[in-house]
């Protein structure tokens, strides 16, 4: 392990039965407090930004945003949100995607985005993958390419990045931490 992935790691609290009993839930809240992990942290992901050549970052609601939004302008790139459906004015793009509880459905303006555009999608946790693969979906129908997805922490034993390859069509997938 990383000197930054022991600092980050050390940073995210466990909340035992949260939000429902059998739940360990990740509370990254002590990470963003600490302005040295919240630091390395951005670095780290606008550093992927980079690499990938992305021109734009694409934050998923609500934590993508909190993070997503530091790294582009760490990187000198646009910052676009996803949105949950029906929180963003003027004409948008909407995706539909399920979810192990439900469906739900994410927007993003359809000017936002362009045929020259290589989007890096970062969120905190890569859990199921739906929001993420239903991201991509909309990127791709913008016209603009996934330059690749940047997670804090990926959950592993719920199957997200199988689910995603196919929507990443070979962009790289980066999760700074596994658990």
């Amino acid at each position: 392990m990383t000197d930054i992935q022991e600092l980050l790691l050390s940073r995210i609290r466990d909340v035992a039965d949260y939000p429902e009993p059998g739940v360990m839930f990740k509370d990254i809240t002590p990470l963003l407090a600490d302005p040295a992990a919240f630091t390395a942290l951005t670095d780290t992901l606008a550093e992927i930004a980079t690499n990938t050549r992305a021109t734009k970052v694409v934050g998923l609601e609500a934590r993508g945003f909190i993070l997503g939004a530091p790294v582009a302008v760490r990187a000198g790139l646009g910052f676009i949100p996803v949105r949950k459906a029906g929180k963003l004015p003027g004409a948008t793009l909407r995706q539909a995607y399920d979810l192990e509880y439900g469906s739900a459905e994410i927007e993003v303006h359809a000017e936002d985005l362009t045929p020259d555009d290589r989007v890096l999608i970062v969120d905190d946790v890569l859990a199921t993958g739906g929001t993420a693969e239903a991201a991509a979906q909309l990127i791709e129908r913008a016209g603009a390419q996934v330059a690749g997805l940047a997670v804090l922490m990926e959950l592993g034993f719920l199957g997200g990045r199988a689910r995603l390859e196919p929507a990443l069509k070979g962009a790289p997938l980066e999760a700074l931490l596994q658990v």
